[in-house]
């Protein structure tokens, strides 16, 4: 992000600091806008404004934009790309402003800009009206939580001041607003190249309008940090401070409630609870502490908890759960993969996660709620998330920050999405492990091995089912005991109800990771022979199985040889179109970057290609597992 201006205030305890949003259309005069409030407010350096006058070359007239549009791309497009933080106060607050971007490819930095703002100021044209990007902006402010909404109608200089214009503009949006559920916003005429009603209320141009200055209201708004600090004490870990044997402290940003020494606390998910001994900061320790402030707290206690846990009111703690209905913003060029591992961020806690097909999406431009099997770049959905292990959380309306999330592609390492939680499902409460008495270990013992997944992949024709069953008889013939799972085969039954779609094959691939996950927990050797073409399912399957037990074994066969093989005429299928979703022609198939094992199967016949695999796991045929 680009962070023009003077050094951020400091925020621990501060009730003064107000967090705002601008966003609109395009060109509805949001850098202008910011730019006139911080020059008339005298919040502008004077390098910077003469910086600015040396770009304009001198000419007449001082654009005002510039002193936001930081990036060279946004001052020769004219328009703001990334989302522009500058930093100001006056006598009664200080505050955080960001010019988020107006373009509809550009909402990924819009969502970025609001998702702690405490206001919005929602620009409108006064000759252009609500536009459909305005009430986009205006449903994802109110949907990631922010309940103050100025509607700035702005260029009010390019209409003659007309009150009717701003009076009709009005009207409309309120009747848009209260359809998507914001209560009530405060409407303010203004000009930001002429300064009107910005600092200063009422302009002498605008007579017919009695209430306050955009400044003045902006003083004056509440805050949602008062808010935060009456509701339970919450401290997300975000590292453990061991500077030296004796002292042992626990660090992070208090989310919501304050907390003081004596205080009894909950550390979740474990449920341990211990009382709270000192409040450390880097000046000395304090008699309480409140959200927003950076603190580390010491306990009575030697208790196990880490990053990522959390420190709760012993009497009133958070819920904790692996399986949610949320709201889904979805931010990446490439759809959600359906069933695919994210890894999920929420406070400082990481898990993975699956999406599974979206209940509906949302049409921001007429509310309506529309079948999705998946999600495309900006669309709005909700959907079921299921995480590997529990989340320590809160209902997203009820608590921003331990309810809010975002999904990493684990591949690329890009943000692919903000999601908003809504509740647990009740399952997820319901379901519970069993313990059992007799474990994979001593399943394990009684076959005398090491339980493995060898999984082949590679192209169809490859000659993965082939290899595979050519390891499975040398293994038998070693007294092994082992299982063969063949992608045909299965999809006769289990799989049966699955397409060859991405997000079907997704699914194929998990189904088949959890059925050789139980009979690796039931001590056997697991082959399995799918041509799996996703690297993210491959590794959501490594990651299923302790350290070691997972065998990638790449069947690596050129295209062109797996295609002149074609024993079941697929590929001819294929190329004539008669067969859609196929790897290698019209799916793409993602070859392994680091397997254990490469098989060439031009080089090499199936027997010996078996015998490399064998020789490869057991170097010493007379070696136990």
């Amino acid at each position: 992000m680009t962070e023009a201006g003077r050094a951020p205030p400091r925020e621990g305890g501060h009730a003064g600091l107000l967090r705002l949003i601008t966003c609109g259309s395009v060109d509805d005069g949001k850098s202008t806008l910011i730019g006139r409030l911080l020059y008339d407010s005298k919040a502008i350096f004077a390098d910077h404004l003469d910086a600015i006058e040396q770009d304009r070359g001198g000419s007449a007239g001082l654009d005002l934009a510039l002193l936001v549009d930081g990036l060279a791309a946004e001052r020769e497009q004219g328009i703001t790309i990334d989302v522009a933080h500058r930093y100001f106060q006056t006598a009664r607050r200080k505050f955080i402003v960001a010019d988020c971007p107006g373009h509809e490819q550009y909402t990924r930095n819009m969502i970025t800009g609001a998702s702690r703002a405490d206001l919005a100021v929602i620009l409108v044209d006064a000759r252009k009206g609500v536009l459909p990007q305005t009430r986009r902006h205006s449903f994802l402010c109110h949907l990631v939580g922010i309940r103050h909404i100025v509607l700035a109608v702005t260029k009010m200089d390019l209409v003659g001041y007309d009150r009717t214009v701003f009076d009709d503009i009005v009207s409309q949006y309120a009747q848009f607003a209260r359809g998507i559920g914001i209560e009530g916003f405060t409407a303010i005429p203004l000009s930001g190249v002429e300064g009107d009603n910005i600092v200063a209320a009422p302009s002498p141009r605008t007579p017919w309008y009695e209430g306050p200055g955009l400044l003045g209201h902006l003083e004056s708004v509440p805050l949602l940090s008062d808010d935060a600090v009456a509701r339970p004490f919450r401290l997300p870990v975000q590292w453990v401070n061991r500077p030296d044997q004796d002292f042992r402290g626990f660090a992070g940003t208090i989310a919501s409630g304050s907390v003081r020494p004596g205080d009894p606390v909950r550390i979740l998910p474990s449920g341990t609870t211990s009382t709270v001994k000192a409040i450390v900061t880097q000046d000395g320790e304090l008699p309480a502490a409140s959200a927003g402030e950076a603190v580390t707290l010491t306990l009575e206690d030697a208790v196990d908890c880490g990053r990522g846990d959390m420190l709760a009111a012993a009497g009133d703690p958070p819920q904790t759960a692996d399986q949610f209905e949320a709201t889904v913003i979805w931010l990446a060029e490439d759809d959600l993969h359906v069933g695919r591992f994210y890894d999920c961020k929420l406070a400082t806690q990481t898990v993975r996660a699956t999406v599974r097909q979206p209940k509906y999406r949302i049409d921001v431009d007429r509310m309506d709620r529309l079948a999705a099997k998946t999600l495309s770049l900006n669309d709005i959905g909700v959907a079921e998330i299921y995480t590997d292990r529990e989340l320590v959380f809160e209902p997203f309306a009820k608590d921003r920050t331990l309810g809010g999330f975002i999904l990493i592609d684990r591949e690329t390492n890009a943000t692919v999405a903000a999601g908003l939680l809504h509740f647990s499902l009740r399952r997820s409460q319901n379901v519970h492990w069993q313990p059992t008495d007799i474990t994979r270990e001593h399943h394990a013992g009684l076959k005398n091995q090491t339980p493995r997944v060898l999984w082949f992949t590679g192209l169809s024709g490859a000659g993965k089912s082939t290899i595979a069953n050519e390891v499975e008889k040398k293994l038998a013939a070693m007294g092994r005991h082992t299982f063969l799972l063949d992608g045909d085969n299965i999809r006769h039954g289990l799989n049966k109800d699955l397409g060859f779609t991405e997000a079907d094959r997704i699914e194929n691939i998990r189904r088949i990771g959890e059925v050789a996950k139980l009979m690796a927990d039931a001590g056997l050797i697991v082959l399995t022979a799918f041509i799996s073409p996703f690297r993210a399912e491959r590794e959501m399957v490594r990651t299923m199985l302790a350290d070691h037990e997972f065998i990638e074994i790449f069947v690596n066969t050129p295209l062109d040889v797996a295609e002149s093989r074609d024993a079941k005429g697929l590929y001819k299928k294929a190329r004539r179109g008669e067969l859609k979703n196929f790897t290698g022609i019209d799916s793409p198939y993602e070859a392994p970057e680091n397997p254990e094992i490469v098989v060439d199967t031009v080089a090499m016949t199936p027997e010996e290609a078996a015998d490399h695999i064998v020789r490869r796991i057991f170097p010493q045929s007379q070696e136990r597992a």
